[in-house]
This record gives C-alpha cells, sequence and structure tokens, in this order.
C-alpha cells in the first residue's frame, strides 16, 4: 500500500502544474472615441478582459485606421487627423480586437475655394452639377466637399435647388430667361465662406 501511495504522489506530482494557467484574453475595448483637428492627434489604449475576470491596459497591440485618409494611426496607436469624416480605429491582440470612432473636423481653415466639378461656369436648365469645396487649413488644401453647408445667394431661384449637404446643383428645364447666382459652401464651425459665379441658361 506504500508503494502504491508513492507511485501515484510520483505520477500526481509533475502533473499539479497543470492546474495553474495564465488567464485567456476574451475581449478588447478600445478607446476614446473623440473628435480632433485636422493635423491634431490623440492617444489610444486597448484595455483586454480576460476570462478570469481581470482586465489590464495592453501593450503590443496592432492598431489600424479605416478610412486611413481621413484619420491615420501609429504603431503605438497615437491618431492624427488628414482630413475631415469619421475613421474607425480597430486595436487587436491574439483573438480579441475592439473599434473606437474618430471624428475629424477642419483645424486651422482660413479659406474656402468653390469650383464646379466639370469646370464649368454654366448649364443649360434641366441638367445638374455637382460643386467642389477646396478648404486652406494649416498651408495644405483640403476637400471639404462633404463637410460645408451648401447654399444659393439668393436662396431661393426659380427651378434651381442646391443639397445643402452635398453641394449637387439640380435645376428644372422650362425657364426661358438665365439666372445668375452664387454657389456658396460655409465652414458651420468658424463661418468661413466660398463662392462662385453661375449661371444657368435656357
Amino acid at each position: 500500500m506504500a508503494a502504491l501511495t508513492v507511485v501515484l504522489l510520483v505520477m500526481i506530482g509533475p502533473g499539479c502544474e497543470g492546474f495553474f494557467v495564465d488567464p485567456v484574453l476574451t475581449g478588447l475595448t478600445v478607446g476614446p472615441s473623440a473628435t480632433v483637428q485636422t493635423g491634431g492627434s490623440i492617444q489610444m489604449s486597448a484595455v483586454g478582459t480576460y476570462n478570469d475576470g481581470s482586465q489590464k491596459t495592453l501593450s503590443g497591440v496592432y492598431w489600424s485606421s479605416n478610412p486611413p485618409t481621413v484619420a491615420t494611426v501609429s504603431a503605438s496607436g497615437l491618431v492624427t487627423g488628414v482630413e475631415p469624416g469619421q475613421a474607425t480605429i480597430t486595436g487587436a491582440k491574439e483573438t480579441a480586437s475592439g473599434t473606437a470612432t474618430i471624428t475629424v473636423t477642419i483645424g486651422g481653415l482660413t479659406s474656402i475655394r468653390v469650383t464646379s466639378q466639370d469646370g464649368v461656369t454654366s448649364i443649360a436648365y434641366g441638367n445638374t452639377e455637382q460643386f467642389v469645396a477646396t478648404g486652406t487649413a494649416n498651408g495644405k488644401t483640403i476637400d471639404i466637399t462633404d463637410s460645408v453647408t451648401w447654399s444659393t445667394s439668393p436662396s431661393s431661384i426659380q427651378s434651381v435647388s442646391m443639397a445643402p449637404t452635398t453641394g449637387m446643383l439640380t435645376t428644372l428645364s422650362g425657364p426661358t430667361t438665365a439666372a445668375q447666382f452664387q454657389a456658396v459652401a460655409t465652414d458651420p464651425t468658424t463661418g468661413i465662406a466660398g463662392q462662385m459665379t453661375f449661371i444657368v441658361h435656357p
């Protein structure tokens, strides 16, 4: 019996270490979700949750941004705003991942230039034309077409309408006289505006 006990202890002893295992990473929380200006930066962090209920801030996280044209992220998780819009920042480690949303606004805007997408200054009634807004900010030019508020001056023009969020001009056929007006793009944060003269003709 004593010999059997010794044998059992020898068999069980080395295997005891198997009962003590490292906790398994089951979730990842990435943050913060925030707003930054073009050219501005913010540091992201990732907190891991384990199967034993514990949490800790992680290093060695793989970072990515989508789309990188709006915001970039470095290997250390430093996010930099590139152009106005929203980007999803993803942090991943092992089989866990998490995301945060970064909203990029215009920083240091000094002027706005308005042009037509086709380079024209007039169209015939019944046609459409897309306008483009290019902002100068911190010495760089940025396409801010989707970040400005679009309007016309005067605001009401027969058979002519401007989409306030996209800059698409739509006209209806019918009028027999030409209409001249300003296509206006205004930054809602600073109030800085740009405009171009445009004509719709029969």
